[in-house]
Protein backbone atom coordinates (compact mmCIF):
# COMPACT_ATOMS: atom_id res chain seq x y z
CA UNK A 1 0.00 0.00 0.00
CA UNK A 2 1.36 3.42 -0.90
CA UNK A 3 2.21 5.95 1.79
CA UNK A 4 0.38 9.25 1.91
CA UNK A 5 2.36 12.39 1.12
CA UNK A 6 1.19 15.79 2.34
CA UNK A 7 2.57 19.31 2.05
CA UNK A 8 2.31 22.01 4.68
CA UNK A 9 3.97 24.77 6.67
CA UNK A 10 6.10 24.22 9.78
CA UNK A 11 4.39 26.00 12.70
CA UNK A 12 6.70 24.74 15.47
CA UNK A 13 10.20 23.30 15.64
CA UNK A 14 10.87 23.69 19.37
CA UNK A 15 11.05 19.97 20.21
CA UNK A 16 14.16 17.89 19.57
CA UNK A 17 13.84 15.90 16.30
CA UNK A 18 10.16 16.86 15.98
CA UNK A 19 8.35 19.48 13.93
CA UNK A 20 4.67 20.38 13.79
CA UNK A 21 3.34 20.81 10.26
CA UNK A 22 0.01 22.47 9.49
CA UNK A 23 -1.63 21.07 6.36
CA UNK A 24 -4.42 23.17 4.85
CA UNK A 25 -6.98 21.71 2.46
CA UNK A 26 -9.94 23.21 0.62
CA UNK A 27 -13.35 21.52 0.85
CA UNK A 28 -16.87 22.36 -0.22
CA UNK A 29 -19.34 23.03 2.61
CA UNK A 30 -22.15 20.45 2.57
CA UNK A 31 -25.03 22.86 3.05
CA UNK A 32 -23.80 26.19 1.66
CA UNK A 33 -21.66 24.79 -1.19
CA UNK A 34 -18.97 27.38 -0.46
CA UNK A 35 -15.28 26.48 -0.61
CA UNK A 36 -13.76 26.69 2.88
CA UNK A 37 -10.32 25.97 4.30
CA UNK A 38 -9.70 23.22 6.83
CA UNK A 39 -6.36 22.87 8.63
CA UNK A 40 -4.86 19.99 10.61
CA UNK A 41 -1.56 19.74 12.45
CA UNK A 42 0.73 16.72 12.18
CA UNK A 43 3.81 15.89 14.27
CA UNK A 44 6.64 14.82 11.98
CA UNK A 45 10.10 13.36 12.61
CA UNK A 46 13.04 15.63 11.75
CA UNK A 47 16.25 13.65 12.32
CA UNK A 48 18.73 16.53 11.87
CA UNK A 49 16.61 19.40 13.25
CA UNK A 50 17.04 21.05 9.84
CA UNK A 51 13.54 22.52 9.38
CA UNK A 52 12.60 25.86 10.89
CA UNK A 53 9.32 27.65 11.55
CA UNK A 54 7.79 28.98 8.31
CA UNK A 55 9.37 26.40 5.98
CA UNK A 56 7.09 24.64 3.49
CA UNK A 57 7.80 20.92 3.79
CA UNK A 58 6.59 17.61 2.41
CA UNK A 59 5.80 14.85 4.93
CA UNK A 60 5.36 11.14 4.30
CA UNK A 61 3.36 8.65 6.33
CA UNK A 62 5.34 5.93 8.13
CA UNK A 63 5.00 3.45 10.97
CA UNK A 64 4.42 5.06 14.38
CA UNK A 65 7.61 6.56 15.82
CA UNK A 66 6.04 7.72 19.08
CA UNK A 67 2.60 8.43 20.54
CA UNK A 68 2.00 11.42 18.26
CA UNK A 69 4.54 10.97 15.44
CA UNK A 70 3.75 8.79 12.45
CA UNK A 71 5.09 11.09 9.72
CA UNK A 72 8.62 11.85 8.46
CA UNK A 73 9.68 15.20 7.02
CA UNK A 74 10.95 14.58 3.48
CA UNK A 75 12.09 17.84 1.88
CA UNK A 76 11.64 21.58 1.78
CA UNK A 77 9.30 22.50 -1.06
CA UNK A 78 10.30 25.20 -3.53
CA UNK A 79 8.85 28.61 -2.79
CA UNK A 80 8.67 28.27 1.00
CA UNK A 81 8.74 31.54 2.94
CA UNK A 82 11.21 31.85 5.80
Amino acid sequence: MSKRILSGVVVSSNSNKTIVVEVTRRVKHKLYKKIIKRAKKYHAHDENNSYKKGDTVTIQETKPISKLKSWIAQEISVGGDK
